[in-house]
């Protein structure tokens, strides 16, 4: 079984967390990292973002200045083991009030039995920089993103705990609670440990963990566990968004001519219009180039038998024979300045995917194609740092 556990966590001595925590590093600019570290000299992403510019051996660097802050009282160790119940709290994008519950953890990386399963093939990633920084620091900075299959982990975070932090950062209430209690505690184990945890978000985080292992078990006690933050898998619990599709290195029209073999136009739409809500009512996917076009486009008949009904699977298909780069961008923003500045040939957007079709995948352990999927909101860093050494 793949063990979930409580640990000592370090903490800012601050519940006012404002100015010190930052979005997942990954989501970061270089203009962020560097407004965030304005804030405060004491923001997570002095350490968690290492830059050139820190120095020669930047992870070197990442390294002292959090055990600097350990020793200064930045930090605080807890005295006793504890899970942390994050809550976000806040409006979807139906307008909906909604609040996930989760829980701060730790959880075994290289368990066969009842692994931690992906649930969609990754893309060729650059994973030096977490490598390197797990290496110097010996520290989980921050939490992958985990969905429990069990049941019941929902109703057993229901009771507040201990606050320790919230701040409110872009209309998310981010909400922080220390559980030390023993048999609230067993309870929570028990319930993420007895069934199988799809990740999420996280995937490169998790690999370079399972690879480190059996390197850090030397000096680090706790390397065969990573922090994770898991919720349950059921619908009130999940906030989905579609990652689009931008391409380069191709043509536009001989890009759309591909696409109207597998695909027949059912209109056009203003781009100023609710193109996510027409592409539902129409089981449509829409195609946008530079000259301003939106047209939806529904699958033809018989077209992709066979194949699960997921839009990136489809265009895969689609484009099969195209040569072409595909990137990801999950904001209509963006790709509109993209399209505008013409540093793309076009886009494609696709719908968000379905609850049923994400446990399909956990239980019947296939992959989805590269950025199916974008939970939001997107996890804090800061606020819980999980130390190798226990």
């Amino acid at each position: 079984m793949a063990k979930f556990e409580p640990f000592r966590a370090l903490r800012y001595a601050t519940s006012e967390l404002g100015k010190v925590v930052a979005p997942p590093y990954d989501v970061l600019t270089l203009a962020d990292v560097r407004h965030l570290r304005n804030l405060d000299v004491r923001n997570i992403t002095w350490v968690d973002v290492p830059l050139e510019e820190d120095g020669d051996d930047r992870y070197r660097v990442a390294r002292d200045r959090l055990e600097e802050w350990i020793v200064d009282g930045t930090f605080i160790r807890d005295d006793d083991r504890s899970f942390t119940i994050y809550r976000m709290i806040f409006v979807d994008a139906s307008g909906s009030y909604r609040t996930i519950s989760g829980v701060i953890g730790a959880i075994e990386v290289d368990d066969a039995e009842l692994p931690v399963l992906a649930h969609e093939r990754t893309t060729p990633k650059a994973t030096t920089d977490r490598r390197d920084l797990l290496m110097s620091t010996e520290t989980n900075l921050s939490s992958i993103w985990g969905l429990s299959l069990g049941v019941g982990l929902s109703d057993a975070l229901a009771a507040p705990g201990e606050l320790v932090g919230e701040v409110e950062i872009d209309g998310v209430h981010h909400r922080f609670e220390r559980v030390t209690e023993e048999h609230r505690c067993a309870q929570i184990a028990s319930i993420v440990t007895g069934s199988s945890v799809l990740i999420a978000d996280g995937h490169h985080r998790f690999s370079i963990s399972k690879e480190l292992a059996p390197v850090l078990r030397a000096s680090s006690r706790g390397a065969g566990s990573t922090m994770m933050f898991v919720n349950e898998l059921v619908d009130e619990q999940l906030a989905i968004a579609a990652i689009h599709r931008v391409y380069r290195g191709v043509d536009a029209e001989v890009l759309r001519a591909a696409l109207n073999e597998c695909y027949e136009s059912v209109g056009f739409i203003d781009r100023t219009g609710d193109i996510v809500t027409a592409m539902g009512d129409n089981n449509a996917i829409a195609y946008l180039d530079s000259e301003g076009t939106c047209e939806l486009m529904g699958a033809r008949v018989g077209v992709f038998d066979g194949l699960r009904d997921l839009d990136g699977l489809r265009l895969e298909y689609a484009l099969r024979q195209v040569e072409h780069h595909v990137s990801y961008e999950h904001s209509m923003t963006e790709i509109s300045r993209l399209l505008a500045e013409g540093d793309v040939a076009c886009a494609v957007l696709i719908r968000p995917v379905g609850l049923n079709e994400i446990v399909r995948t956990a239980r019947e352990r296939e992959l989805m194609p590269p950025k199916s999927t974008f939970f939001t909101p997107k996890l804090l860093t800061g606020p819980v740092l999980r130390p190798l050494d226990e």
